[in-house]
């Protein structure tokens, strides 16, 4: 059996735009991902309401997703494969952040996850780096709106660019979200269950792509 660590925030967690809780596991990617692959795989749900790449929250330091990548690491080793979406949280207004500056953020968290394996259970996962899906334009109009502007839209275009570069760099498997889902019309930033869908679909695939 493959253990594949999905490390990510409230997309991974599987926040629900429509009433703020949280979707059921057969709703939620993650959970769809479990049923697509089947029990040769376990999966694993590491999904945080906020998490950055390497920022600290102001209000909520603990949501750096630096801090908490060792002890998750090491909870669940040994860990074959590592999907890591996160950065969208890294457009909020306070970090000020470029989408390269993300990227970089998301490089790190990388660098960290092949560092730390590579010592606590002598080999390194393959790690998927996801690109996330865009901002919706209709941000404006979000209930998030004001940790979020518009120029998280324009920002979060650019994702696809450098989080390929940093995937080319440290030897990761791409893959762009926003190629095959976009955000929810309720607020712009989290999924609708037919993105979930798509999202495990595609991601299912690359998965079983690898040896």
């Amino acid at each position: 059996m493959k253990t594949v660590l999905c490390y990510g925030d409230s997309n991974t967690y599987g926040y629900n735009p429509s009433n703020g809780f949280r979707y059921p596991e057969n709703v939620r990617w993650t959970g769809r991902l479990q049923s697509a692959l089947g029990d040769d795989y376990k999966i694993i749900e590491e999904g945080c309401n906020g998490r950055t790449t390497i920022f600290d929250d102001p209000l909520e330091g603990w949501k750096n997703g630096l801090g908490y990548l060792r002890p998750c690491l090491n909870s669940h080793k040994p860990v074959d494969i590592v999907i890591m979406m996160l950065g969208s949280n890294d457009l909020k207004e306070t970090f000020r952040a470029s989408a390269q500056q993300i990227a970089n953020g998301a490089a790190t968290l990388v660098h960290v996850i092949q560092d730390f394996t590579a010592e606590k259970q002598g080999f390194v996962p393959h790690i998927i780096l996801v690109s996330p899906p865009e901002i919706g334009e209709d941000i404006c109009n979000s209930s998030f709106y004001g940790s979020f502007r518009e120029n998280a839209i324009t920002r979060s275009r650019e994702f696809s660019k450098w989080y390929r570069m940093a995937a080319e760099e440290y030897d990761c498997i791409f893959f762009d979200a926003a190629a095959h889902i976009k955000p929810s019309k309720e607020d712009s930033l989290h999924l609708s269950p037919e993105g979930h869908a798509v999202l495990a679909q595609e991601l299912a695939k690359v998965v079983c792509g690898i040896p």
